[in-house]
């Protein structure tokens, strides 16, 4: 087995690192938020230019930075709406499920989503999918009917 060296050089003395003030009174005067060279400059006397970066500061959300098409973006009025679940699809997935004599968790595990996905498709809030309508038409044996209302 291999034994270290008694005179490691490991040092257990604390070290406390602090950093000393300004000997020299005028030294701690405050200096202001701009560059020692502009400072320079402006306490004696010469001329300071101070110029903005290219569209520095400036809201780019502005007619410059729309889009092409956004006109015609404005002037659209139709109404967009998520396709939801039809009335006649609730009632047949509540009718197979309690053939099947199953509860809404009992449903949900068998398919495995969670028992909110299948509440929101019998109170009809949910957005249909195509995966979970084929896994409940799988588990529940039957082929339940068109599920989108419309968009």
């Amino acid at each position: 087995m291999v034994r270290m060296a008694a005179d490691v050089s490991q040092d257990w003395n604390p070290v406390v690192l602090n950093k000393g003030r300004p000997k020299n009174p005028a030294s701690r005067t405050a200096i202001p938020c701009c560059s020692l060279f502009t400072l320079g400059r402006f306490t004696t006397g010469q001329d300071v230019e101070v110029t903005a970066k290219w569209r520095g500061g400036q809201n780019m959300s502005t007619k410059e930075g729309l889009p092409a098409n956004a006109a015609k973006l404005d002037q659209d009025n139709a109404v967009y709406k998520h396709p939801h679940i039809s009335t006649e699809f609730r009632h047949a997935l509540q009718q197979a499920r309690l053939a099947k004599k199953m509860s809404q968790a009992d449903l949900a595990k068998a398919i495995n989503e969670k028992p909110t996905v299948i509440n929101e498709y019998e109170s009809g809030k949910a957005i249909p999918n195509g995966a979970i309508i084929s896994k409940l038409n799988r588990i529940l044996g039957t082929r339940l009917p068109k599920a989108k209302a419309g968009n």
